[in-house]
């Protein structure tokens, strides 16, 4: 059997160690990105990968072929998996919400004060202009593929709130988790 939790929150907000550490502590643990489509596309013309670019091909890719591109994308790759946890990373579109939900799936929303968040972001450099400055990164959030993640958040399972140490956070996962 197969349970799905699909992942919601703003940029630095969480999302990637809350996959990290339930791969890290349960068996058969699959994460998958929405952007990941988008990275691997950009990383074909692009040495790095801009948040920016991946808004902008993600609106793109929206118009042209439908709000639910890339759920189709990751319903591809999950295709296959037949028992185990799969953590879809990084919902931003209703679209995406819904599928999950018609899966039959739990969403969880991950959300921390911006500031932490920017910190986290400017931390951890993934990408090439993760490095900016704290007006710019509230600029981002503003992107067409950010502005439903709140509305979204509002409907979710299970809210956790980000703001502590990595250690209250891990506490808040497990007990989501367990259920």
């Amino acid at each position: 059997m197969v349970k799905i939790i699909g992942l919601i929150g703003p940029t630095g907000s969480g999302k990637d160690t809350f996959c990290c550490y339930a791969q890290k502590k349960y068996k058969n643990v699959f994460c998958f990105r929405f952007s990941d489509p988008l990275s691997q596309a950009l990383k074909i013309f692009f040495d790095a990968v801009k948040k920016e670019d991946q808004q902008w091909l993600a609106i793109v890719l929206r118009e042209r072929f439908g709000g639910d591109i890339l759920g189709k994308a990751i319903a591809k790759k999950i295709q296959g998996i037949k028992k185990g946890i799969v953590i879809l990373n990084g919902v931003r579109m209703s679209e995406e919400y819904k599928m999950i939900k018609k899966w039959g799936g739990k969403i969880i929303y991950i959300n921390a004060d911006p500031k932490i968040r920017w910190q986290r972001v400017r931390k951890r450099g993934e990408k090439k202009d993760d490095r900016c400055s704290y007006q710019q990164f509230l600029e981002r959030e503003k992107a067409a593929t950010e502005i439903q993640i709140a509305q979204l958040g509002e409907k979710a399972d299970w809210r956790i709130d980000n703001n502590g140490s990595k250690k209250d956070f891990y506490q808040k996962i497990e007990q989501i988790l367990k259920k």
